[in-house]
């Protein structure tokens, strides 16, 4: 780890142990400073299903010196299927391993959230102080200092405060003038996902299966022992809005009655969600707001910018905006106003990038809400299937999610 002079070394503390705020630890103690990672939970929240990793994101893993160790839990996923409620396959997309062009629907880097966070904490943990069970309460700032005030009573000063808490950021809505509602541009689709056990018939390639209702089921094997399982809906109620803030089993009773008749192996899925362990309901939403921080306050991951799962990069902007948020800090430790301000003009046009390309219309084209609708939808992906369209087009594209932008040089951050 590099050595500061005193007065360039900050105090750091950062709310939340997701992927953003490990990434961010890290780079942060890389470039010498003092950091304190606070996570509400007791202990490392390495859960949550599958997530891929593309474009400048893989760049990001490359500078951490972390690709190895990334490749050598990569989880075996071939290409992804749409299915009828027969199981039977109509269109197969692989997965493009040319080295070259855009990844597909799969990318050529999957792997569990869990095992990316304990990557992360791994290289992190002996430059960083870690206190779990603890989250911030509220914050004053006064001149160049902020005090945290913590849910078990104590308090401390920083230099800075992160919050890399997520897209229901807690320190995102305190920086927020009173009153403002959370910056969510909403889609219209909920989704939650839990862990059954996997059966003989749970293949590499990822099924995907349309219902009437705009409904769609993913199941995707991620070892020789479990499957995922991923119940979507497009809905605009408010009750769908609401219902991922209920006790969990009312979550997974609106689940069970949204989806009980929609065929396949719905039966099998609603069985497993009432005894997994590791059920998870969201709405999905992009977090879009002007403002990544104030004063001393600063905010990373989703809490900044959530892009959604549709957009294929929620990780990889996850580790790209800490990447460059700990960059601008380490360049310009004297001077946090110029680091934030830099953090905000550097990085904004790769997240305008990433968040336009989810496109409502055509998220709703593959979830109709109609038998016939579903049935076009098979027909033009097997022919476009049959014709090879999706892996040309991926092959010969230029660049992957998040255009031509490519990630700053930081040499403070050198190892």
């Amino acid at each position: 780890m590099a050595h500061r002079a005193g007065n360039d070394a900050l105090k750091v503390l950062i709310c939340g142990g997701g992927v953003a705020g490990q990434a961010l630890a890290f780079w942060l103690a890389r470039g010498g400073h003092r950091v304190t990672v606070v996570e509400r939970f007791p202990a490392l929240r390495a859960t949550g299903a599958q997530v891929d990793l593309r474009g400048q994101g893989i760049d990001a893993v490359k500078r951490m010196g972390l690709l190895g160790v990334v490749r050598s839990k990569l989880v075996d996923e071939a290409g992804v299927a749409f299915v009828n409620a027969k199981g039977k396959a109509r269109a197969t997309i692989m997965a493009n391993t040319s080295g070259r062009g855009r990844q597909t629907l799969t990318s050529e880097y999957e792997i569990m959230r869990g095992d990316l966070v304990r990557i992360l904490h791994d290289a992190a943990k002996d430059d960083v102080d870690y206190v779990f069970g603890v989250s911030v309460e509220s914050f004053d700032q006064v001149d160049k200092r902020v005090t945290a005030h913590f849910s078990d009573g104590s308090s401390d000063d920083f230099d800075l405060l992160v919050g890399a808490d997520g897209q229901g950021s807690r320190i995102r809505r305190a920086i927020l003038p009173p009153g403002t509602a959370d910056p969510y541009w909403r889609l219209g689709i909920h989704m939650a996902y839990w862990f059954v056990p996997r059966t003989a018939t749970d293949t590499n390639i990822r099924d995907t299966y349309n219902a009437p209702g705009g409904r769609m089921i993913m199941r995707r094997s991620h070892n020789p022992a479990e499957t995922q399982v991923y119940f979507v809906l497009r809905e605009d109620s408010a009750e769908a809005s609401a219902i991922h803030r209920e006790p969990v089993e009312r979550q997974k009773q609106f689940w069970a009655d949204r989806f009980r008749d929609a065929g396949w192996q719905t039966g099998r899925f609603i069985d497993g969600m009432e005894t997994t362990g590791s059920f998870f309901s969201q709405e999905v939403v992009q977090v879009r707001t002007n403002t990544w921080s104030k004063g001393r306050v600063a905010l990373a991951g989703d809490a900044a910018h959530c892009a959604s799962p549709y957009s294929g990069m929620g990780v990889s902007g996850g580790l790209v905006g800490a990447y460059v948020l700990a960059g601008e800090i380490n360049r310009h430790a004297g001077d946090l106003p110029t680091a934030l301000a830099n953090y905000d003009t550097t990085l904004r046009p790769f997240v305008d990038e990433i968040q336009g390309e989810v496109k409502p219309h055509l998220l709703r084209l593959g979830m109709p809400q109609h038998q016939l609708g579903i049935d076009a939808f098979h027909s033009v992906t097997a022919l476009a299937c049959f014709l090879r369209v999706p892996g040309l087009v991926a092959r010969f594209s230029k660049e992957d999610r998040g255009g031509d932008w490519r990630l700053p040089v930081y040499p403070e951050a050198a190892a």
